[in-house]
């Protein structure tokens, strides 16, 4: 039997199809202010995946986040059939609520064939099963937070992690801007290498960003601090699962102007390079002095 969490997340990736270009997907309120980030990536890439031949995979999306979407309206999803050619297709999606985009986003598809293969090696980290489960935060440091915070993070979530560096996000050490994570779907699932791309988009979105605030101190619980996702990029290489374990290896090569860059790799227990991402990040701590 699938796990509620896990059953909502696949059928909020579905997407009802309106016409032959336009979907429409439901919104999710996990207890952030706005519609998550990776909700909509996952959508977007649901939309586009269902416009190409299934023997043409996607192996990237590049996105840009225009605006804050609203957790109680649906979103609508235009696909724009921009190329179809000999080996590649390329799409583009415009994500609309309330009428008006909040998100832009291109997906290109090739037809598998072979060619050079490299990769760069997985750090050398513990496996999943030696690391402690995630903790949730004691009962009395919840309470001190806003309600609809306290939903989330009291709430489980259709992913399980390991962290191979646990934080306490409540007093956040500075430290350096990298971090290791183990990543799966909380349980196993009959889906198409599709919709596991499409699950891998919504779960890229997850603890990225918030690698560039090790090295200061802060984290998404510090008080005043903006943060949101400006621009997503996700590249997929090799097959996978996203219920088995994945590494999600993060690193924030700089961070400057109230922006942070975070680049992101994936790897499965085998150590193959699955996928790469990266993301340009709002980090912005207000002064209310």
């Amino acid at each position: 039997m699938t796990q509620p969490r896990v059953a909502e997340l696949i059928e909020l990736l579905k997407l009802d199809r309106l016409e032959d270009n336009l979907f429409r997907g439901q919104s999710r309120d996990i207890g952030t202010r706005y519609v998550f980030g990776g909700q909509v990536l996952g959508q977007a890439l649901s939309a586009a995946q269902q416009t190409v031949d299934p023997a043409r995979p996607a192996h990237s999306l590049h996105a840009y986040f225009l605006r804050a979407g609203d957790v109680e309206a649906p979103i609508v999803y235009h696909v724009d059939r921009a190329r179809d050619g000999h080996s590649f297709s390329v799409r583009r999606v415009e994500a609309i609520q309330h009428g008006q985009p909040i998100l832009n986003c291109a997906v290109s598809f090739q037809a598998v064939e072979d060619g050079f293969e490299h990769q760069t090696s997985m750090p050398e980290v513990p496996k999943p099963d030696d690391l402690e489960p995630a903790k949730s935060l004691p009962q009395a440091e919840l309470a001190k937070l806003p309600p609809k915070l306290q939903r989330w993070l009291s709430t489980d979530g259709p992913f399980e992690y390991r962290f191979v560096w646990p934080r306490d996000e409540l007093h956040p050490a500075k430290r350096p801007p990298y971090q290791h994570i183990w990543f799966r779907l909380a349980q196993k699932i009959d889906a198409t290498p599709a919709q596991h791309r499409a699950l891998l988009a919504y779960a890229s979105d997850y603890h990225l960003i918030g690698t560039a605030l090790l090295p200061h101190g802060v984290s998404y619980l510090t008080p005043n601090l903006q943060m949101a996702s400006l621009d997503h990029a996700l590249w997929f290489h090799r097959p996978f699962r996203v219920d088995d374990w994945l590494l999600y290896a993060c690193e924030s090569p700089t961070a400057q102007g109230a922006r942070g860059l975070v680049r992101g790799q994936m790897f499965d227990l085998s150590g193959k390079l699955v996928a790469s991402t990266a993301q340009e990040g709002l980090l912005r701590l207000r002064n209310t002095g």
